[in-house]
């Protein structure tokens, strides 16, 4: 597959990343010399320098022959012209970046007629990932497929978690109640992502991921050994794109939002857009003000301002004042790395956010969903099972799937079923796999009919 990367900044360069692990033909275009000059010399990859809204830069890389095009430079306007110049000179598929969340719901313009295939909007996506969040108060980080069905739950295990220095095998033992599967763990002393095995032990501080069905999500609580946060008053701070899509979703779900925008302008005209919503005009990174405002009896903070410093300080000062739930957003990727170390909940950062939703356009074997974990060199992939593919013919015992890989379960009609020992998938299922970077072509050849 020939897929050309239009932009070389952090969501191009995380694309490109994720895609040179195959054996995919991926051409990175941008007039940066110095970006591409990164790219270079960390990927494997073909970096071309040019501008990617010009018919003869596209002509010299062959977008005629071209399976995809992925327009991610940092503006909507050119991620927009180059799509539909892309679709015009011969791409096959062409997804765009945008920035504009009403795209995503306009009947009025038919994008597929422009050349556009896809839209992703990075800032819609950072406004769904912190509402998922709260909602699932105790961990730091959630991912849900199939409207929630099946579930992925990520929190850091304390020393006196009930798992603590037990197997993965005597947790289950201990548990028996309780549907779920390990599927990751990253420990604080190894840079590597370990797939749990039946011998493998639980440590204080490993960050571990659990995959459950909806029905018992709550009881995963019980496993580590922490309760819900009972989460109603939530300060957000920064009057953005982010920022203002939370607090609207946030509110329309009943929780109580005091949103901080010091700009005084737009401070106003938030507050007529967002009546539910107590707006204040000030500067959030003032301790004072932040006292004034009560964030001693605030349950979550959420800081979505432009600034990734002052983002992380301010919810380090909310986490000294007592309040139980931070999220920050983060531009610097390698700052996601440092979220457990610093105290801070959950960082999230919209660029790997959008990298990967436009990740499982480029998947083979029917992907229908792809998510990426914090801090995991791994994927989540959601497959549909076709008749004749191989996982249909064998149960998961006997299927010989690689040890880089898991089984995080199956929604079958609506329904999530852990896949252990005996279970068979059958047409229609959607499976879940969790497997490290350098297996997923093996994984997607067990989904493959041909």
């Amino acid at each position: 597959m020939k897929i050309i990367i239009a932009g070389a900044g952090d969501v191009g360069f995380h694309l490109a990343k994720l895609l040179s692990y195959e054996s995919q033909d991926i051409f990175v275009i941008d007039l940066d010399t110095e970006k591409l000059n990164y790219i270079n010399s960390h990927l494997d990859v073909i970096t071309a320098k040019g501008d990617a809204t010009s018919i003869q830069s596209l002509k010299d890389i062959g977008i005629d022959t071209a399976d995809m095009l992925l327009a991610v430079t940092e503006s909507q306007n050119t991620n927009i012209a180059i799509a539909a110049i892309a679709k015009k000179l011969g791409a096959k598929k062409t997804i765009a970046r945008i920035s504009n969340a009403e795209f995503l719901r306009s009947e009025d313009i038919d994008f597929k007629e422009l050349g556009i295939d896809s839209m992703i909007s990075p800032e819609e996506l950072a406004a769904k990932e912190i509402n998922l969040l709260l909602r699932q108060s105790v961990f730091n980080d959630t991912i849900e497929f199939e409207n929630g069905a099946l579930q992925i739950l990520g929190c850091v295990l304390e020393e006196n978690s009930p798992i603590t220095n037990l197997t993965v095998k005597e947790v289950q033992q201990k548990f028996p109640s309780i549907d779920f599967t390990a599927i990751a763990i990253n420990r604080q002393d190894d840079t590597k992502t370990v797939i749990p095995r039946g011998d493998t032990i639980f440590k204080a501080f490993d960050q571990v991921y659990f995959s459950t069905p909806a029905e018992d999500a709550k009881k995963i609580n019980q496993l580590i050994g922490k309760e819900s946060i009972g989460i109603k008053d939530i300060m957000i701070l920064g009057g953005g794109k982010i920022g203002k899509k939370s607090t609207r979703n946030l509110c329309s779900t009943n929780f109580n939002i005091k949103l901080i925008e010091k700009n005084k302008q737009k401070a106003f005209e938030l507050a007529e857009e967002l009546p539910n919503a107590l707006v204040i005009n000030a500067d959030g990174r003032n301790v004072e003000i932040l006292e004034e405002e009560d964030i001693n009896d605030m349950d979550a903070f959420i800081a979505v301002t432009g600034n990734s410093e002052t983002n992380i300080m301010s919810c380090l000062v909310a986490k000294s004042k007592g309040v139980r739930r931070t999220i920050a957003l983060v531009e610097n990727m390698d700052y996601i790395n440092i979220s457990q170390t610093i105290g801070i909940n959950t960082l999230i950062n919209k660029k790997l956010l959008a990298a990967s939703a436009i990740f499982k356009h480029v998947r083979k074997g029917e992907v229908l969903a792809h998510a990426s974990l914090h801090n995991v060199n791994a994927e989540i992939l959601e497959f549909e099972v076709h008749p004749n593919s191989k996982v249909t013919k064998k149960t998961i015992k006997e299927i010989g799937l690689t040890k880089k890989a898991v089984f995080g379960g199956v929604i079958r009609n609506g329904k999530a079923y852990m896949t252990i020992g005996d279970f068979k998938m059958q047409e229609g299922d959607k499976a879940v796999v969790f497997c490290l970077r350098e297996a997923i072509s093996d994984v997607e050849k067990l989904f493959n009919t041909k």
